[in-house]
């Protein structure tokens, strides 16, 4: 198989990449290189330029030994659909269908012979039949241990409230401003400090110990698709607040000490509820169906799929 990407370092492609490999499905990776790979200068962005340079490596890579491509993010579509000898299975994310080149994505999707998606919102949104696949959660990086543990290893004071919010605040998306007025609001009700944690930059696999030495997680995202974010809480069973967006509100059916809320006074009352009770979640159980290895054999289905029907 070939797989297209835009980057290969990103944390769930690998994690997809390598549990395909354990069920013995063999691919190579074409990356949508950056600026710097080129000599007309430029930083490591990835401009228009360098996905149009990509149309051709996709086209002569599908001539070699391969069954179907595995387009994963809508940009890297186009290069898939307009090769000529292979099968496209394309992976949608969230933004790249619901934000500024969801035009791109849908176009390429009606010209593809499989469509996947992280949730059942981003299904409703294509003119097209589309198998919801959400990426999944290492059980073993992410998984419960003492609260103290983990903020004495970050250095987070035992005597206040912390709640996360692993993005950074510069990301539109993600809606930081709401999640300062939920907290505050929240402080201010509860009458005892409550610290804001915003985490970015730091190894996938550090993010155990944020989710662990948090009180809650806190997502006030204007969209998504799946975010990893609150599977990885609830792995690790740390209560979650969160809006209606993506499949969140599927993910955190029956699981306790988690909320879901449209309005900015519903996520303060949620929260404050999270807080006073001081207990942590059952996420974990929930979390057991949304494996690496989950998501890898459902691939694999869709795979198959295609290849008896082409």
């Amino acid at each position: 198989m070939l797989n297209l990407v835009t980057t290969a370092e990103t944390r769930f492609f690998r994690q997809q990449v390598a549990a395909l490999r354990d069920r013995g499905v063999e691919s190579d990776v074409l990356a949508v290189p950056t600026a710097t790979e080129f000599d007309y200068g430029g930083d490591a962005e990835r401009t228009a330029l360098n996905y149009l340079r990509f149309v051709p490596k996709v086209w002569r890579a599908s001539f070699g030994a391969y069954d179907l491509i595995h387009a994963n993010y809508g940009l890297t579509a186009p290069a898939a659909v307009l090769q000529p000898n292979l099968p496209v299975v394309l992976s949608l994310w969230g933004s790249d269908l619901m934000g500024r080149y969801g035009p791109v994505s849908e176009w390429c999707a009606r010209h593809c012979e499989a469509v996947v998606v992280m949730s059942e919102e981003m299904a409703t949104i294509l003119d097209r039949d589309a198998t919801v696949i959400p990426h999944g959660v290492n059980l073993d990086t992410f998984s419960p241990r003492p609260t103290h543990e983990a903020r004495t290893e970050l250095g987070w004071p035992a005597d206040e409230y912390h709640v996360l919010f692993p993005y950074p605040p510069t990301r539109a998306v993600k809606n930081f401003e709401r999640a300062e007025r939920v907290v505050d609001t929240a402080a201010s009700r509860l009458g005892a400090p409550i610290t804001l944690q915003t985490v970015s930059g730091e190894p996938h696999e550090r993010m155990a110990v944020y989710h662990n030495a948090a009180d809650c997680l806190l997502l006030t995202s204007d969209r998504e698709g799946s975010p990893n974010s609150v599977k990885e809480a609830m792995a690790c069973n740390t209560p979650v607040v969160a809006t209606d967006v993506g499949d969140v509100r599927e993910r955190l059916s029956g699981v306790s000490q988690s909320y879901v809320r449209s309005s900015t006074s519903g996520l303060t009352a949620a929260l404050i509820a999270v807080l006073e009770a001081g207990v942590p979640s059952n996420g974990r159980r929930a979390a057991q169906d949304i494996t690496p290895a989950q998501t890898a054999r459902r691939l694999e289905a869709v795979y198959r799929t295609v290849l008896a029907d082409t």
